[in-house]
């Protein structure tokens, strides 16, 4: 939505089938950290798994939205009738591409955490 607003453009149905574009992006990048973190899980605790995990994969993470985000950029700034229709959806994956890239790299690792000190209350230990 920030994008559409900083660019002036009107969410549509076109800008929807950007996110849901943008899902499978983030969705894939989460969990393949998530993933990384439940195998070294095995090995050492839960905060230097993830730790470990989110050095593995921020440089995967991002250069997928480096190119995602510079492959959208002449999209979003085509000023031709004919990609009239294109901009919204490029708009919505775009910048929302950067915005879940943060939220990939803080708030997955956060809340991974905040799981296993979860599951740690119920099994009346710490780690």
């Amino acid at each position: 939505m920030i994008g559409h607003i900083l660019l002036g453009y009107d969410i549509s149905l076109i800008s929807l089938m950007g996110v849901i574009a943008l899902s499978g992006v983030v969705v894939n990048d989460s969990l393949i950290m998530v993933h990384f973190a439940n195998k070294k899980r095995k090995d050492t605790s839960a905060y230097d798994a993830i730790n470990q995990a989110c050095l593995r994969r921020f440089r995967p993470i991002f250069l997928t939205t480096a190119t995602t985000f510079g492959g959208l950029t002449p999209i979003i700034l085509e000023t031709s009738l004919q990609a009239q229709y294109l901009i919204p959806m490029a708009i919505s994956l775009g910048f929302g591409i950067v915005f879940s890239t943060a939220i990939i790299l803080v708030l997955v690792p956060a809340l991974y955490l905040i799981l296993e000190d979860i599951k740690g209350v119920f099994r009346g230990s710490r780690y």
